[in-house]
């Protein structure tokens, strides 16, 4: 597994996970991560997440497509 580094931007606590998603360049729109999220496709902390919204923050990693990615 691939791991990425996905840093907040100044002043943020969280990003969304299917904001995540899109800024990982996995999908082309938030419709897309959305959808897969739905499905079950994804991982938040080694467990699967069907939560379009989960609030992502420092230290979590989300999972999808044998990649890893960890916000900082």
């Amino acid at each position: 597994m691939k791991d990425e580094k996905i840093k907040l931007k100044e002043g943020e606590d969280y990003i969304r996970l299917c904001d995540l998603l899109k800024l990982t360049g996995e999908f082309e729109t938030g419709g897309q991560a959305k959808i897969a999220i739905q499905e079950g496709e994804v991982t938040v902390n080694g467990e699967i997440c069907t939560m379009r919204g989960k609030k992502m923050k420092k230290g979590d990693k989300a999972g999808y497509n044998n990649l890893i990615f960890e916000v900082c």
